[in-house]
C-alpha cells in the first residue's frame, strides 16, 4: 500500500476510532495511543485484509483486540491510582448520591448483554452517530437505534425500581 493510501485511510478514520477507543477506555491518552497502535498494526497487516468487510470495520477490530490486550495486562499489573481531592461547595450527601446513581447505572449497563452494552458506550461515551455503530457492529442503522433504545429502557426501568427501595 502506498503512502497516499495509507494516509487517506488514516484521514478517513482517525476521528472514529479515536471516539471508539474513548468510548472503550474512558481514557483520552490511552485512546491515542490504542489509535495508533492500531493503524500501526493495521498497516503491518494490510495484505491480511481480504476485503469483506469496511475498512472501518477491520479497523475497529483491530481496536478492540488492542483494548482487550491491554485489560489483560492491566489485569496482571493492578495499580491503585490516588486521586486529588479539590474542596468543592457541593455536599458530601449530595456527592453521595450523585456516585450511588453512577454506579447503579453502571451496573445495570453491566448486567446489558455484550453487544447492548457496546452499543451503549459508543452511543454516550463514544458520542458516536447510530450509522457509525452500525458501521462498526457490521449491522444497520435502525438495529443500532433499536438496540440503544432497548438498552436504555433497561437501564431506566432499573432506575425506577432502584430509586423505590
Amino acid at each position: 500500500m502506498d503512502k497516499e493510501k495509507i494516509a487517506e485511510m488514516y484521514q478517513e478514520n482517525a476521528t472514529m476510532i479515536y471516539r471508539y477507543l474513548c468510548s472503550l477506555t474512558r481514557d483520552v491518552q490511552l485512546a491515542e495511543e490504542l489509535t495508533q497502535e492500531t493503524f500501526f498494526q493495521a498497516i503491518k497487516g494490510i495484505d491480511r485484509f481480504r476485503g469483506d468487510c469496511k475498512v472501518s470495520v477491520w479497523l475497529c477490530q483491530i481496536a478492540k483486540k488492542l483494548w482487550y490486550k491491554e485489560l489483560e495486562k492491566r489485569s496482571r499489573h493492578k495499580t491503585v491510582e490516588l486521586e486529588d481531592t479539590i474542596p468543592s461547595n457541593e455536599s458530601l450527601e449530595d456527592k453521595s448520591l450523585d456516585n450511588l446513581e453512577k454506579i447503579e447505572i453502571f451496573r445495570l449497563m453491566h448486567e446489558l448483554d455484550d453487544v447492548v452494552r457496546e452499543v451503549m458506550y459508543l452511543r454516550l461515551a463514544g458520542e458516536l452517530q447510530f450509522s457509525e455503530i452500525a458501521d462498526i457492529m457490521g449491522r444497520t442503522e435502525s438495529w443500532a437505534r433499536v438496540t440503544y433504545y432497548r438498552g436504555k429502557q433497561k437501564i431506566m426501568k432499573g432506575m425506577k425500581e432502584w430509586t423505590k427501595n
